[in-house]
């Protein structure tokens, strides 16, 4: 038998994107005025569209923050309780990455930011932040009663006897019979 080989065939390069897909979350600083927080939007969107590509957004609004941060200004470290937060989907060469993000942070109006790489999943299924969040009710609990008797952990639960324990399951039936 012969021996044959194979002619091997070139990858083509002509459609191929070596972006990759990037998610930048970030906090505006609370002290810019509130109608200017999309002008710092857009300005942080122009830095993007030189390097990459947007496919997504969501826009900044105000929040509070889960602890404080401290980002110095102007010589003097100062405390933020809130910030704008908002998020862009992008896509950018691997290489344009740090240089982006240089340009960022250098922005005078962010408190802070983290660019993240998506993978196929998360790319395809965004967390939408501000719209998940309107869609939780809150609650308030208005007149709260306590039935019986509140012990603390350090205190010792001691045996409870049969009737007791039926007196006060008639007393709460009762009372929710008034009720």
């Amino acid at each position: 038998m012969s021996k044959s080989t194979m002619p091997t065939t070139e990858a083509s390069t002509e459609n191929f994107d070596e972006r990759n897909a990037y998610e930048l979350a970030f906090h505006i600083l609370p002290t810019v005025v509130e109608g200017e927080v999309n002008s710092v939007f857009d300005t942080l969107k122009a830095h993007i569209t030189q390097m990459g590509e947007i496919f997504d957004e969501e826009k900044p609004e105000r929040v509070e923050l889960a602890y404080p941060i401290v980002k110095s200004a102007e010589g003097k470290n100062r405390k933020y309780a809130s910030a704008y937060f908002g998020w862009v989907r992008l896509s950018l060469n691997a290489d344009k990455v740090a240089e982006l993000l240089e340009e960022i942070n250098a922005m005078p109006e962010m408190l802070r930011s983290i660019m993240v790489k998506l993978t196929a999943f998360e790319e395809a299924h965004p967390y939408r932040f501000h719209e998940n969040r309107k869609s939780h009710k809150m609650v308030e609990v208005v007149d709260e009663e306590v039935v019986g008797e509140v012990r603390t952990e350090d205190e010792e639960g001691g045996e409870v006897s049969d009737e007791a324990l039926e007196e006060s399951l008639e007393k709460i039936a009762h009372d929710e019979e008034v009720k």
